[in-house]
Formats: C-alpha cells, sequence, structure tokens
C-alpha cells in the first residue's frame, strides 16, 4: 500500500457542503477518497489533453433507414486501421442502431475518427470517451 500523506484544503462552507452533498449521493464513504478521484481525473484529462496514447469507446445513436450510412459509418473504420479494436452493433428499434466502437490510439486521432462518423447524415447521438490503459496512472492515489 502507498504511503498516505495528509494535506489541508480551504474551501468556502457553502461549496463544502454542496460537495458533501455530491459526494454521499455517490456513496463515498469519505472526503478523501473523492478528492483523489478529482485528482485521478484532473491528470486524466491533462493526459488525453497532451495526445498521449489512449483507449476510447464511440457509442453512437443513428437511423439504419439513411441510404448507405451503415456502409459510410463501416468505411470511415476500415480506414482508421489498428485504432479500431472492436464495435457491437444493436437493432434498438424499427429505425434505431446503437454502436460502440472500441479503439485504441492517440488521442487527436481518435477525436479525428469520432468526429468523421459524427458528422454523416443519419448520426443522431454520439459521445466520444477517452481514457487511460491505466499504465500511466497504475497505482496514482489508490488506497484499496
Amino acid at each position: 500500500m502507498p504511503q498516505l500523506s495528509r494535506t489541508g484544503v480551504s474551501l468556502d462552507e457553502e461549496l463544502l457542503k454542496v460537495f458533501d452533498q455530491l459526494i454521499a449521493k455517490r456513496g463515498y464513504a469519505n472526503r478523501s477518497e473523492a478528492f483523489r478521484d478529482l485528482i485521478r481525473e484532473a491528470l486524466l484529462a491533462d493526459q488525453v489533453g497532451s495526445n498521449n496514447p489512449v483507449v476510447g469507446t464511440l457509442t453512437l445513436v443513428y437511423d439504419h433507414h439513411v441510404p448507405n450510412l451503415a456502409q459510410k459509418l463501416t468505411e470511415v473504420q476500415h480506414a482508421a486501421g489498428a485504432m479500431v479494436l472492436a464495435a457491437t452493433h444493436v437493432h434498438l428499434d424499427h429505425h434505431y442502431c446503437l454502436e460502440v466502437i472500441i479503439m485504441k490510439g492517440r488521442g487527436k486521432s481518435l477525436q479525428e475518427v469520432a468526429d468523421r462518423m459524427l458528422a454523416l447524415r443519419g448520426v443522431e447521438l454520439g459521445k466520444l470517451v477517452l481514457t487511460t490503459s491505466g499504465a500511466s496512472l497504475k497505482h496514482v492515489g489508490h488506497t484499496h
């Protein structure tokens, strides 16, 4: 287990009250773990923003009745080559499909691939979520 260091943080009383309500709602046992998660999230955002290697999921909801849309989505994925690791396709109803595409590469490159798919006519909703493989943040602030 890593050695723990104690530190003090000065916060506005109202901000701390709202923070305590949020962490209770999310099920944190204490403020320390919530602060550690916030720090990890900031470190992750910095890594993603600096165009380091990341992994990500692109979730799309699209109208499969739009002509050639499925083919165009597949073409973008093929053009991305080794960045696309896997894709899962689910039929939601008569009109809509959900596709989750798992990717690995540089943050900016994954964003470009995602943007090409999100811009296609018929893609109704979409979101790219980037994270690290865990190795770069391994054991950062983990106490359990």
